[in-house]
C-alpha cells in the first residue's frame, strides 16, 4: 500500500525527453527502483532535506540535501517527481510554477499529495487541541495545506497540458497495542505537531482522547484492526514551448 500512489502517478508520466530525472523529497528512497526502471538511460537524482534518510537511499546516480522549498537545478530536467512530499510546503501557487520552470520542453512535473486534512483522522485532532488546550492552539484561521483540484487546475493549465484527479484509497489498518489503529498510524505523523506543544501529562490525556473519539468514524473491525479511508490528490504537467 504505501507504494501503490506512487506507482498510480508514475503509470500515467508517459513518454519524458533525455534528460535528468529529479525525485524531489525522496526521502528514503522507495520510488528510486520504480523511476529507474520506468526510466532507463536516465540520470536519477534523489533531492531531500533530511541527510539521515538520504543514508538510506539507494538507486541514485546522486543524491543532494536540500531544503525541496528551495530547490532549483542548474539548467532543465525532463521529469520532476513529487511523492508525498509538497503538502509540508506553502503558497503552492508560486510553488509549482517554479518547480515547471525547471522542465525541458516537453517535460513533466508529477505530483502526488495525500489530502486527509479535512477527515476526521486529522480535524479530531485539530477539534480536541483547541477545546483541551485553547491557550496552545487556535485553528479559527485554518486552511488545509493542499489546494482544491479546480485550484490547481488554475495554477497549472496556463503552463502546459495539465491532468488532475482525486483517489481515496481505502486502508486497512492492523490492530495496535497501543490504541486505536489509526491514531498509531498517525501519531508519527499528523499528531507530531500536537505532541510536540504538550508535556508528557497533557500528552497522555490527548492520546486517550483521540483515542476515544476516533472509535466513532473508524470502527473498530473483528480482528480488532480499522478502515480508513485515504484521499490523496494526484497532478501531471507536461509543459509546452
Amino acid at each position: 500500500m504505501r507504494l501503490r500512489p506512487a506507482m498510480d502517478l508514475l503509470a500515467q508520466v508517459g513518454g519524458i525527453p533525455d534528460g535528468v530525472v529529479v525525485d524531489l523529497g525522496c526521502g528514503d528512497g522507495a520510488v528510486a527502483p520504480p523511476l529507474r526502471q520506468a526510466f532507463p538511460g536516465h540520470d536519477l537524482i534523489g533531492i531531500d532535506s533530511s541527510p539521515a534518510m538520504l543514508a538510506q537511499a539507494r538507486g541514485y546516480d546522486r543524491t543532494e540535501v536540500c531544503d525541496i522549498a528551495d530547490w532549483q537545478m542548474k539548467g532543465t530536467v525532463a521529469l520532476i517527481f513529487s511523492n508525498a512530499a509538497l503538502h509540508w510546503l506553502g503558497d503552492h501557487a508560486r510553488l509549482l510554477p517554479r518547480l515547471a520552470a525547471n522542465l525541458m520542453p516537453g517535460g513533466v512535473l508529477a505530483v502526488q499529495m495525500p489530502d486527509q486534512f479535512l477527515a476526521p483522522s486529522h480535524r479530531i485532532l485539530r477539534d480536541l487541541a483547541e477545546t483541551m488546550f485553547p491557550d496552545r492552539f487556535d485553528f479559527a484561521d485554518y486552511h488545509p495545506p493542499v489546494l482544491t483540484a479546480a485550484e490547481y487546475w488554475d495554477i497549472l493549465a496556463p503552463l502546459g497540458v495539465a491532468t488532475i484527479w482525486e483517489t481515496t484509497y481505502l486502508q486497512p489498518l492492523s490492530a495496535s497495542t497501543a490504541g486505536h489503529p489509526v491514531r498509531a498510524f498517525t501519531e508519527s505523523t499528523a499528531m507530531r505537531p500536537f505532541l510536540a506543544q504538550l508535556d508528557p501529562e497533557a500528552a497522555q490525556a490527548f492520546t486517550g482522547a483521540y483515542d476515544a473519539a476516533l472509535a466513532v468514524p473508524y470502527p473498530i473491525q473483528p480482528d480488532g484492526g480499522a478502515l480508513m479511508p485515504f484521499r490523496r490528490l494526484f497532478m501531471v504537467l507536461r509543459v509546452t514551448g
